[in-house]
C-alpha cells in the first residue's frame, strides 16, 4: 500500500495523471444497470391488446348499432372484457393447472412471462391468483355474455347482471393485490415505469374504474325506474 501511495505521489510530481487503485474508487461511481425498457415482447404484447380492442370495436359496430351511445360504450367494454377473459386469462389458467407459466412455451406464455416481470405470482401458479382467474374466466365470461344480450335486447334483468358482474370484478381485483400488499408486496416489481404504470396500474386499473362506473350507471338507471312507478304503487309503499 505504501509503495502504491508513493507511486501515485511520484506520478503527480512528474506532472502525470495519478493512477488510482480499487480502494480509491468512490463508492457510488459504479454505473447502475439501466431500468427495463420496451422490449420486443413488450411491444408485441401491447399490440396484441390493441388488436383485442379493435375486435371489440368491430363487434360493437356489428351488433350494437341500434343501441344508445351510452349502451354502445358499455357493450364495447363487455366485448373487450370477454375477449380478454377467454383469449388471455383462459390460457393462463390452463398453463397454471398443467404446470406453470414459467415452464411453458409459446406466444401466450411469453406474453404472461412479460407481465410476470411486474408480478411474479403469475409465473409460479400462485393458488390465490389461479383461483381468482378460474372464477373470472368461467363466471365472469358467462355474466358478460349474458349482459351483452341483456343490454342489446333491453331485458329486465340487465342491471341485476351488471351489478353482479361489476362486484365480481372489483372483488377479484381486490383479492389479486390485497394479500400481496399485506405481506409487503414481495412479488411486485415497481422499479420500472413500464411495470408499475402500464402493467400494474393501467391494465388492472381498468377493471376497477369501469366496473365502478357501471355500478353508478346501474344505480342511476334503477333510481329512474323507481321514480317512474305508478302513483298508486308509491302510495301503497308510503
Amino acid at each position: 500500500m505504501g509503495q502504491l501511495r508513493a507511486g501515485i505521489r511520484t506520478n503527480t510530481a512528474n506532472g502525470e495523471r495519478p493512477v488510482s487503485g480499487p480502494e480509491d474508487v468512490p463508492p457510488h461511481s459504479h454505473s447502475l444497470p439501466p431500468p427495463p425498457c420496451l422490449s420486443l415482447v413488450s411491444v408485441l404484447s401491447l399490440l396484441a391488446c390493441s388488436v383485442q380492442v379493435l375486435v371489440a370495436v368491430l363487434l360493437t359496430c356489428r351488433y350494437g348499432g341500434r343501441s344508445s351511445a351510452e349502451d354502445r360504450w358499455i357493450v364495447l367494454w363487455l366485448f373487450y372484457d370477454v375477449i380478454v377473459h377467454l383469449t388471455l386469462e383462459g390460457p393462463f389458467v390452463y398453463m397454471s393447472l398443467v404446470g406453470t407459466v414459467e415452464t411453458s412455451d409459446g406466444l401466450l406464455a411469453e406474453l404472461w412471462k412479460e407481465y410476470g416481470k411486474a408480478d411474479r405470482r403469475w409465473l409460479i401458479s400462485d393458488p390465490t391468483i389461479v383461483s381468482i382467474e378460474i372464477l373470472t374466466v368461467v363466471l365472469g365470461s358467462l355474466l358478460a355474455l349474458l349482459l351483452i344480450h341483456a343490454v342489446l335486447k333491453d331485458k329486465y334483468y340487465r342491471h341485476f347482471l351488471q351489478v353482479a358482474l361489476s362486484v365480481c370484478e372489483l372483488y377479484g381485483g381486490w383479492m389479486t393485490f390485497c394479500p400481496d400488499w399485506l405481506a409487503g408486496s414481495p412479488h411486485l416489481d415497481t422499479s420500472s415505469w413500464l411495470y408499475l404504470w402500464v402493467y400494474l396500474v393501467f391494465f388492472n386499473g381498468l377493471w376497477v374504474l369501469v366496473p365502478s362506473v357501471l355500478l353508478v350507471q346501474s344505480w342511476i338507471s334503477l333510481s329512474r325506474l323507481h321514480a317512474l312507478r305508478p302513483d298508486d304503487v308509491n302510495k301503497k309503499r308510503t
